[in-house]
């Protein structure tokens, strides 16, 4: 038998696959580690915990797995994305901690872009709005804020990445230093139509060309791992920004198939094909995962706060103990009871875009209880989900008949029959759940040549659990529009309050 390691790398853990050559999983392992919280809206990790959590679930997917790196094909590595490391090229030292892509310390930055009229041209060639989200403004926060970073960058002396190109580098010893076209496709840097990096961009951002990783498809040979790492030698074949790995996972290649990733944030993609579609109703234009060199793009919405709603009942309110009690306490009521919770912890992203919106719950009475809180936050990941879609159909004007969904949050049976309620599609559970690290095994595989075409991965995909709408199309909208009125009302909080 031969295998395939899958490295997923995610905001909250570190995991690590072992699938054979028909897709079926064979090992896995996960280990969590901290975040930190310097200031409000700031998180950060730790680059060194991300590369050592990263290593340690590899070696113990492969003794699980009971097999040896020889017996590997291939590696494919998946990562949460806009994630930005900066390290020194002599030492693989970083210079400051990740800012992780739900960071919300360079707003003033954007908006000081926009108000130099910058936010077409971006929009244009990246795909993608002025918003502290993505990889560009933290970069140039970063030169700015560690002393003597920017000189240092411009000698050459610095090496920029997202998360893949830093356990690319680090697998590799330092000697490969790239990306794939998924993950440069979020840095604010890329021009998506040209597939190059660009130098307009790259000059008002103020980031020196010299800092940047070489962009390969993301079925490409990204080099060898270091023979210690892992007992020997394994060609690094896939990598591919979380979103479009699990677009890939799910068999998503052809245009108008739709998938929603339920994590710590929400991420639905609707794949378009070899044709790049602007939006006009707040979703992201940005490069699906490209298999050799045709061009490939999805639309995108991205909600910041899914999962992480949940661990802040937990964590935050203590209103559960584990995150796995929410469904039965959410489903204790037939419904909110009138009550909505609006999670703009870090502002809210599509369709919105507002990084001064706060969170809020409305609709309390002194009858609400922990269980309406529960059913809200619930029905808070599938409105907010549900807009994205309603946004994507009006973009690709094409009907969408169903929606493929993973995550973590799928194995809620209720939030999943309450997304399928409010879009008036059937929502569809894949028969092998772990699809995004199941997309960077499929292009790794690809790669090796395992696999011969895209037709021969996509015969592996198989429906599991389905969930058909359950009210009519008034009720869904009355509850759309009510939920729309609670978000309006948290936009622009911390401008108007003004910033603690």
């Amino acid at each position: 038998m031969a295998y395939l390691l899958a490295l997923d790398q995610g905001t909250t853990s570190s995991r690590a696959l072992v699938f054979d050559t028909d897709g079926a999983l064979v090992a896995l392992a996960q280990q969590e580690f901290a975040q930190i919280y310097p200031q409000p809206g700031w998180v950060e990790h730790d680059p060194e915990v991300i590369w050592q959590s990263q290593l340690d679930t590899a070696r113990q997917a492969l003794t699980q797995a009971g097999i040896g790196a020889r017996e590997l094909l291939a590696l494919g590595i998946t990562n949460q994305r806009e994630t930005t490391l900066v390290w020194e090229r002599a030492t693989g030292r970083p210079i400051h901690n990740a800012i992780v892509w739900q960071d919300r310390r360079t707003a003033a930055a954007c908006d000081a872009l926009k108000a130099q009229g910058l936010e077409a041209l971006f929009r244009e060639r990246t795909g993608l709005l002025l918003d502290p989200y993505f990889s560009g403004t933290k970069l140039a926060w970063i030169l700015d804020a560690v002393p003597g970073a920017r000189a240092r960058a411009e000698r050459g002396e610095l090496a920029f990445g997202t998360v893949d190109s830093w356990l690319i580098w680090r697998l590799t010893g330092g000697r490969v230093h790239a990306t794939d076209v998924t993950n440069a496709s979020r840095t604010l840097m890329f021009d998506i139509r040209a597939n190059r990096w660009d130098d307009a961009l790259l000059d008002h951002l103020r980031v020196p060309r010299a800092m940047l990783p070489a962009v390969f498809a993301s079925a490409a040979d990204f080099g060898l791992t270091e023979p210690d790492w892992l007992g020997a030698p394994v060609r690094i074949g896939g990598v591919a920004g979380d979103q479009q790995a699990a677009l890939f996972g799910q068999a998503c290649t052809a245009p108008g198939m739709v998938k929603n990733t339920y994590g710590t944030g929400c991420f639905m993609l609707l794949h378009t094909g070899e044709r790049m579609t602007p939006s006009s109703h707040g979703l992201l234009t940005t490069a699906a995962a490209q298999w050799d060199a045709t061009p490939a793009y999805a639309l995108e919405g991205s909600i910041f706060v899914a999962g992480a709603l949940v661990q802040w009942l937990r964590d935050g309110l203590g209103i559960i103990r584990s995150s796995g009690e929410i469904e039965a306490l959410a489903a204790s009521v037939p419904d909110a009871g009138g009550v909505f919770l609006v999670p703009a912890f870090v502002g809210l992203g599509s369709p919105y875009w507002d990084p001064a919106a706060r969170g809020a719950l409305f609709g309390l009475t002194r009858g609400a209880t922990r269980a309406h809180i529960a059913r809200a936050a619930l029905e808070a990941i599938a409105f907010q989900s549900a807009e994205l879609l309603q946004a994507m159909q009006a973009d690709a004007a094409q009907p969408i008949e169903a929606l493929r969904v993973d995550g973590g949050a799928t194995a809620n049976a209720l939030l999943m029959q309450i997304q399928a309620d409010l879009l008036g599609v059937p929502v569809v559970l894949p028969h092998i759940q772990e699809t995004t690290a199941l997309g960077a095994a499929y292009l790794a595989g690809l790669q090796a040549g395992v696999w011969g075409s895209i037709a021969d991965i996509g015969a592996y995909w198989r429906s599991g659990r389905v969930f058909e709408p359950a009210i009519s199309r008034d009720e869904a909208g009355t509850r759309m529009a009510r939920w729309r009125e609670a978000v309006s009302r948290t936009r622009g909080w911390e401008t108007a309050m003004g910033a603690p």
